[in-house]
Formats: structure tokens, sequence, C-alpha cells
């Protein structure tokens, strides 16, 4: 669906009536910064033009009906005040989660008719859930009036991608979504969630960020993903830190040391080199975008995918071939992006190597035999906001 009439129309047609407003949030790339959110570490997304949007109207009747273009079936039919963890509903427990973490926290949703419809790649590492929960979040703020901030709602939308549907992701995606601006990257401390917004202005320094959908679906919630943040969370108990996020860059070798010699599994000194050294590369691509050194930040990238493929193994093949195919082409810099096992990397070059850079890539894969990916420039665009 291309514009907020077609999706007016489409839910006028399905229930019956208008809806009260049209809201829009966007799937985010991570610039750096990758499992460090969830040991209250750094990190750096921007928000992609690509959004989530759904017609939404208030019900006080109790019920919940949520459907979405995109995706093949009926409306889906729930009970507001019978919403339960864990209880399936495939794509449509992102949106009920957040009706029910809302009510949970006291906030009295009385039930809801909602179209949704996305253009963000699902399985491509892009955040698409996070935005399915944030729009729906931010729409029934707005026609609840209650009253949140956009931090609050992203916090809310976590918590029901984590105890609602059972993934158990950090918060970066959902305030990404909510909080991102326009033409800046989002330097967000996930301990406290304070944020700056870092001008990061591509075009200005003759730059493109390329994303580039390796095809290759992901399913967090197979079981990686938690095994290595069970992993991070043994690191900080047998160093005696509350998390990764206390034990400082010059500290790091020394802390390897004390783990080796205690006989912590090998995987989990690797987990935390990984998230120590990411933590300080954010820092590091933070203070060269301040500098208005930018290029400079394309080595941290690469440097930021060695650790994920060596330290973190959450790479695969694919992801491995567009980061070296790209730098061999004469990228500044490459890295995966997202939580991995497929999905997408992100790949920093001069804007007139770009098109040179992207056919190397496509070149690469046919080579090696694998579907086409898909590439498309990341703009940093604006986060979650009513546009009806």
């Amino acid at each position: 669906m291309t514009d907020n009439a077609e999706l007016v129309t489409a839910f006028t047609e399905l229930y019956g009536t208008a809806p009260e407003g049209v809201w829009a949030a966007p799937g985010r790339v991570n610039l750096i910064g990758e499992y460090t959110d969830f040991n209250d570490g750094f990190v750096m997304p921007l928000a992609l033009p690509h959004t989530a949007r759904a017609a939404v109207a208030r019900r006080t009747d109790g019920e919940l009906r949520l459907h979405s273009t995109d995706v093949p079936g009926g409306v889906v039919r729930l009970r507001v005040d019978e919403l339960a963890p864990h209880s399936g509903h495939g794509w449509a427990a992102y949106p009920a989660g957040v009706v029910w973490a809302l009510r949970e926290a006291g906030h009295q949703v009385t039930g809801a008719d909602i179209q949704l419809t996305s253009t963000v790649p699902t399985g491509a590492g892009l955040s698409s859930s996070a935005a399915l929960e944030v729009v729906t979040a931010l729409a029934l703020n707005d026609l609840f009036e209650l009253g949140l901030s956009a931090s609050e709602l992203a916090v809310l939308a976590q918590r029901a991608e984590n105890a609602f549907v059972g993934v158990p992701c950090g918060v970066m995606d959902q305030m990404a979504s909510a909080c991102c601006t326009a033409g800046h990257a989002l330097h967000l401390d996930t301990r406290d969630l304070t944020q700056r917004q870092v001008p990061f202005d591509l075009a200005a320094h003759g730059l493109r960020l390329l994303v580039v959908d390796t095809r290759v679906k992901h399913a967090l919630g197979d079981g990686a993903y938690a095994e290595r943040r069970a992993g991070c969370e043994a690191g900080a108990r047998a160093l005696g830190i509350g998390t990764l996020r206390d034990l400082p860059y010059d500290g790091l070798g020394a802390a390897l040391d004390t783990l080796a010699e205690s006989g912590a599994d090998e995987s989990v000194v690797r987990y935390v080199r990984h998230v120590v050294s990411d933590n300080a590369r954010v820092e590091q691509v933070i203070a060269l975008l301040d500098a208005g050194d930018v290029r400079s930040a394309g080595p941290v990238l690469t440097a930021g995918h060695v650790s994920l493929r060596d330290d973190l193994r959450v790479s695969c093949p694919e992801l491995d071939l567009v980061v070296s195919a790209a730098n061999a082409a004469g990228a500044l810099g490459a890295r995966m992006t997202g939580g991995g096992f497929g999905g997408s990397a992100i790949v920093l070059v001069e804007e007139a190597d770009a098109d040179a850079v992207t056919k190397s890539v496509l070149e690469a894969f046919t080579s090696a035999g694998c579907a086409t990916p898909g590439v498309f420039p990341a703009v940093p665009s604006a986060g979650a906001r009513r546009t009806g």
C-alpha cells in the first residue's frame, strides 16, 4: 500500500467505518554496537524510510481486531482481557502483545480495530517486528490519551516482545523506531536510555550507506540469541560485575585472563571480548562523526564484523561474502547488522563507487550460487509519528 488513502480505504472496507487516524513507525539499521543492548551497553541505530503503518480506531467492547495487508488470512479477533503471553497468534502476537503490555502497566485500553501494512523487509534483520509494535503503541497512546513518551512506548513495546512473544531482545530496536530523527544516528545508552541525536548526513560528505539484504531468513527465537545472552550474563557473573557494560575496554585483557583462569567456557570468553570491544567501537565511531571524519568509520565497521563473525559467531557465509566482496571492490567498510544468522549487512561507500560496489556484491553472490540480494541505500529517517 503506497499511501494513507489506500490504507484508510482498506480499513473502511474491512471494518465498515473510517479509522480515527494513521500512524507510521520505521524499521532500522544499526550502524555499530551489536548484542550490546542487553548488556546495558551502547548502540547507534538509524531509522530507515521503510515503515509499518497502522490505521486504527478505538473500541469500547474489549474486542481487538487485527488485520495485515501483507499476510494471507482474515481478521484476527482477540479479547483484550484474555490476552496471555506465549499464546501464539503468529504475526498478530506483536501488536496484541503491545495491547497486553499497556494493560499490564495499568493503561485502560478497551479494544481497537487495527489495519496494518509494512514496507520493512521481514527476516532481514531490519526490525520489522519492532516497527509493528511501536506503530501500535503510538496509535493507542494517542487515541486513548495515555500521555506516554516515545521512550516509554519503546520500553512497553520491548516488554511485549520479551514477555508476550517470547523473544529476549534488548531495547535498541524499539527505541530506534520510536525515537530516531531524520538525518541522524541515535546514540543510545541502553542502561538509562539517555540518547543523543548524532548528525549523520552522508550525502553532504559524498558518501552512501548501502543495506544488503542477503535474503537469508533468520529466526531469533531459535535459541541462538538466548544462548548468547545467557553467555554474556555468565561472563558478568564470573567477573563479579552487574553487566558487561561495567567492564571498561582498558580492563578487557585482564578480565579475559581472569575468565580463562576460572575455567569459564571458551564461548563466554569470546562473547565478553565482543561486547566490550563493540561498546568501544560505538564510542570510536561517535568521536569520528563528531570530528566530521565519517570515512574513518569504515574500518571500524569492518572490525565490528570480524568480531561478530569470530567472537560472537552470529554471521553466516552470505553476510561474510557481502563484507569481503564490498571491501575488495573499494568500500570504506562493511559489517553485518542486526541479530545475524542471515539478514542484512551495511556497506559504507563513496557515492561515486556505490554502483560499482553493488555490482561486485551481486556478481559475488551469483558466482557463489546464492540468491540475488536486495540492495538499497539507508537514508537516516524520522522515527514513529502520526501521518493522518
